[in-house]
C-alpha cells in the first residue's frame, strides 16, 4: 500500500495521541490505535492496521519494558510464564483474525471497546489491583485463563492486553502493582510481535508506519508523563473511558451501515 506524506505525519501524530494517552492514564490507551490508523491515517483495511498496530504495540512493549528493567519492576520468570501461556491464545487468536471478514473484524473490535471503555469508566481496573493486590493464595489457574485470553485478543485485535494481563499477574503471585506493570510489558511485546510476524506472512504489516508511530508514542508518552503528575487520573481516565466508548459506538454503527 502506497502511502502519502500526509498520511505519514498523521501516523506520527496518532503515536502521539495514543502515547499521551498512555502517559496520563497508564493503560488501555493503545485500544485506539486501530481506529486512528483506519479514520485517521486512512489504512482502510482493517487486516493491515490490525497487523500495523501490533507491531507498533509490540515494539513500544519492549521498549518500555526496558525502563522498568533499569528500575528492577521486572519479574522475568512471571513474565517468560506469562509469555509462553499466552503465545498459544496468540496464534489461535491471529489465525482466526487473518480469516475474518474485515467488516465482521471491525464490529467484534468496537464492541471489544465498549466493553473495555465501561470497564474502565466503573474504575474496575483500579479496584480489581487494589483487591489482588492483598491477595494471600496464588491462584495460577486464573494466570493461565487470563493470559491465554489475552494472547487470543492481542492476535485477534492486534491490541496489548495489559489491561487483562496486569490483574492476571497480581491474581496468581504476590508482586507489587508496579512490578506487575513492568512485567506485564514483557508479555504485551511478545503478543504484539508474535502477531506481526503472522500478519507479516501476509503481507499485512506496514513497517514504516509502525515506526512513525513509535516515534510519535515517543513524544506522546513523554509529555503525558511530565504533565500527569498532580493531575486527578480518575477523572481523566473517566474522560478516556467515554471516548473509548463514544469511538466504539461509532464505529459499530459504521460498520452495521455497510
Amino acid at each position: 500500500m502506497d502511502l502519502t506524506l500526509i498520511q505519514y505525519l498523521l501516523s506520527i501524530v496518532s503515536g502521539v495521541i495514543v502515547g499521551f494517552s498512555l502517559g496520563i492514564i497508564g493503560g488501555g490507551g493503545s485500544i485506539l490505535a486501530i481506529p486512528l490508523f483506519i479514520y485517521v491515517v486512512g489504512i482502510n483495511d482493517p487486516h493491515l492496521a490490525i497487523g500495523t498496530t501490533a507491531l507498533a504495540v509490540g515494539l513500544n512493549s519492549f521498549v518500555n519494558l526496558f525502563f522498568h528493567l533499569k528500575k528492577k519492576n521486572v519479574d522475568i520468570r512471571i513474565g517468560v510464564t506469562f509469555s509462553i501461556v499466552g503465545f498459544f491464545g496468540v496464534m489461535i487468536g491471529s489465525t482466526l483474525g487473518l480469516i475474518t471478514p474485515g467488516g465482521s473484524l471491525l464490529l467484534f473490535f468496537s464492541i471489544l471497546m465498549v466493553i473495555i471503555g465501561i470497564y474502565m469508566l466503573l474504575g474496575k481496573r483500579e479496584k480489581i489491583r487494589k483487591e489482588e493486590s492483598g491477595e494471600k493464595k496464588p491462584r495460577s489457574w486464573k494466570s493461565v485463563v487470563y493470559s491465554g485470553f489475552a494472547g487470543f485478543g492481542s492476535g485477534y485485535f492486534g491490541i496489548g492486553g495489559g489491561f487483562l494481563l496486569v490483574p492476571a499477574i497480581l491474581f496468581s503471585n504476590k508482586i507489587s502493582i508496579n512490578k506487575a506493570v513492568g512485567t506485564s510489558l514483557m508479555a504485551v511485546g511478545t503478543f504484539g510481535i508474535t502477531t506481526a510476524i503472522r500478519y507479516s506472512l501476509s503481507g499485512l504489516v506496514l513497517f514504516q508506519v509502525s515506526i512513525l508511530f513509535l516515534i510519535g508514542g515517543f513524544i506522546g508518552g513523554f509529555t503525558g508523563s511530565r504533565i500527569s503528575t498532580g493531575i486527578d487520573r480518575k477523572t481523566l481516565t473517566k474522560i478516556f473511558s467515554i471516548i473509548v466508548i463514544a469511538v466504539g459506538v461509532y464505529i459499530m454503527l459504521k460498520s452495521l451501515a455497510v
